[in-house]
């Protein structure tokens, strides 16, 4: 069975963005450590090294294998447990993330988004924080870490592509 995309792509400021919203049970406090601290991080998608003091650190996505090379972190605006956004550097370019956390009745609404180039790169990204996201809620929410497989959301693919093209329009 394949999981069904619930992020779109939506323009802020004039440029594309991926845009994901999750809900957790949990706190905003709660929801902000296990997005930003190394070893709840861990559980879900990588770890990070350096003193984020400095305004970067070194991030490798452990959830991608043993052998993902690390990629710099710049961070941008971290105002805990609200707001986080930060630049990361790849081959392909650099690309910026960030999230808001919100308290809501029986929880918190998590919003995050991806600044997009193009289609080719929503493909990849949207389908990956799908599959990210979700682990980070079922790890929050359920204590739990048995995944649904990568395969579940290689087929989201086409979803964020269209959405990329509408959202071009």
């Amino acid at each position: 069975m394949t999981t069904t995309p619930t992020g779109t792509v939506t323009r802020i400021d004039g440029q594309l963005h991926l845009l994901h919203e999750r809900r957790f049970r949990a706190r905003p406090e709660d929801v902000w450590r296990a997005l930003t601290e190394q070893e709840r991080l861990e559980r879900w998608i990588g770890t990070w090294e350096g003193d984020p003091a400095e305004g970067h650190v070194t991030f490798r996505m452990t959830a991608e294998g043993d052998d993902v090379a690390a990629e710099r972190i710049d961070i941008r605006t971290c105002d805990a447990p609200r707001r986080f956004e930060a630049d990361f550097g790849s081959p392909a370019g650099v690309w910026r993330i960030g999230f808001t956390l919100s308290a809501e009745e029986g929880g918190t609404r998590l919003r995050f988004t991806q600044g997009l180039r193009d289609a080719d790169e929503a493909s990849s990204s949207g389908p990956g924080w799908e599959y990210y996201l979700d682990r980070a809620v079922q790890v929050v929410d359920h204590d739990d870490t048995d995944f649904a497989p990568w395969s579940d959301y290689e087929p989201m693919a086409d979803h964020f592509v269209a959405a990329t093209l509408r959202a071009e329009g």
